[in-house]
């Protein structure tokens, strides 16, 4: 091989950050390398990103592997101990040029492969510019890094350091850079993107952002958030949900669970009272929205009686895309000394999570059928609706926005007639 590859695993910022990633490593002149950007978020993101090593080793006999990301921040010494692996780079490392200028040399002991400092000694997430995000038609723009939260599952905070927000000018200028490059959608990103501002002067809110980019940049199309928090969703963003249009109607709500006293031992801030109450609120603005969900099924002490509360929750939000996690315990989280469940009922719960969760998913495929719509093209012959829903799309190119009918589904995606122009 020749160049520099890169292999993507998580979330959304991972995507925008392997592009930061591609660019410095470029900038520094290396050349046959592959770097892995990880996720710790599970147990198998983990077992998965040493998979693709081993993999690319087989792949690549010649090439230096290059290891990074979360699971590298908060395992450095697994991966590191990996004979296929050449260096571990950490979250913070991984953004600078000078990072891929210092490589150690070949066949080196395990302690001199880390390159790895402390990510809770960052204080500030400095703004990245790219103008191309690779193999999407959507772009990705970082808001915010870290979390100030420590939700009794989570190993993230350790991966990504405290909470630090990019200035509101700079995220302006990287949205006008992307739209001058084509992308008709913007996605907003963080590890936390509600908590984005407080770190900032004046404290501006996450909806106060996207304002501000609407406004600024009168360009972009279609403005989307990833991942939120619904307890700290403020005004601002309400704003948006009932009066733009260019904001689209589509939420991934960090929901996690649906039991009081789970969602306390998890450390969470809201109660099931709180999520039903947002997304009644989001409803009555926007009728049209669709939710998404993140859910984990089998958390310890979880009783039956716990999980259908979660299941129920799920049904009365009527999320459309459930994303469930059966539960995985991270090294040096709190709930991995909780008396754990036995990890057939985990997955066994996960499965009936998920049940939930496709009948959930027909019933709004069934509800949007006959409905008129503006799709974005992928490039894989899929489409997204406004709110989020994937149809096929076969023919069209990649990119454009297109108004659609819905004219069904098959089972898993939506089915579509494209609408002519009315003659004069």
């Amino acid at each position: 091989m020749s160049g520099v590859d890169v292999i993507t695993f998580g979330c959304r910022l991972n995507t925008y950050e392997s592009e930061i990633m591609r660019a410095e490593a470029e900038k520094a002149g290396l050349n046959n390398a592959v770097l892995v950007n990880t996720c710790a978020v599970t147990g198998e993101a983990v077992r998965q990103a040493r998979q693709a090593i081993r993999r690319a080793r087989r792949d690549n006999p010649h090439a230096r592997i290059i290891v990074t990301g979360c699971a590298a921040q908060v395992e450095k010494e697994m991966f590191a101990a990996m004979p296929e692996v050449d260096a571990v780079l950490g979250n913070e490392e991984k953004l600078r040029a000078t990072s891929y200028r210092s490589l150690p040399d070949f066949g080196v002991s395990a302690e001199e492969k880390l390159r790895v400092n402390d990510i809770m000694s960052v204080r500030a997430t400095a703004p990245q510019m790219v103008k191309h995000i690779d193999g999407h038609v959507r772009a990705f723009i970082q808001v915010q890094n870290g979390c100030d939260h420590r939700c009794t599952f989570c190993v993230i905070p350790y991966g990504r350091g405290n909470s630090r927000s990019v200035p509101m000018g700079a995220v302006v200028e990287q949205a006008r850079k992307l739209v001058e490059s084509g992308y008709g959608e913007i996605v907003l990103t963080g590890v936390d993107a509600t908590s984005y501002g407080a770190d900032l002067p004046g404290e501006p809110s996450l909806g106060l952002l996207a304002k501000s980019l609407l406004k600024h940049v009168p360009e972009i199309r279609r403005l989307r958030l990833s991942s939120i928090d619904s307890i700290e969703a403020d005004s601002h963003l309400f704003d948006l949900i009932a009066g733009e249009p260019r904001f689209m109607p589509h939420l991934h709500l960090s929901l996690q669970h649906g039991d009081d006293m789970i969602l306390k031992r998890m450390k969470r801030r809201h109660s099931r009272g709180d999520a039903l109450a947002f997304v009644e609120q989001v409803r009555r603005l926007r009728p049209e929205i669709s939710l998404g969900a993140d859910m984990i099924a089998g958390f310890p002490t979880e009783t039956e009686d716990m999980f259908d509360n979660a299941r129920r929750l799920a049904e009365e939000a009527r999320i459309a895309h459930l994303h469930v996690f059966p539960y995985s315990p991270r090294p040096g989280t709190p709930a991995a000394r909780m008396p754990q469940l036995d990890r057939a009922l985990v997955k066994e719960r996960a499965a009936r999570l998920r049940e939930t969760g496709a009948t959930l998913y027909a019933a709004h495929l069934n509800a949007m059928t006959g409905t008129r719509q503006t799709i974005l093209v992928e490039n894989n012959g899929l489409a997204h609706t406004e709110n989020f829903t994937l149809v096929v799309a076969e023919g069209l190119g990649p990119g454009a926005l297109v108004p659609v009918t819905i004219t069904g589904h098959n089972g898993k995606h939506l089915t579509m007639q494209v609408q002519r122009p009315q003659a004069a």
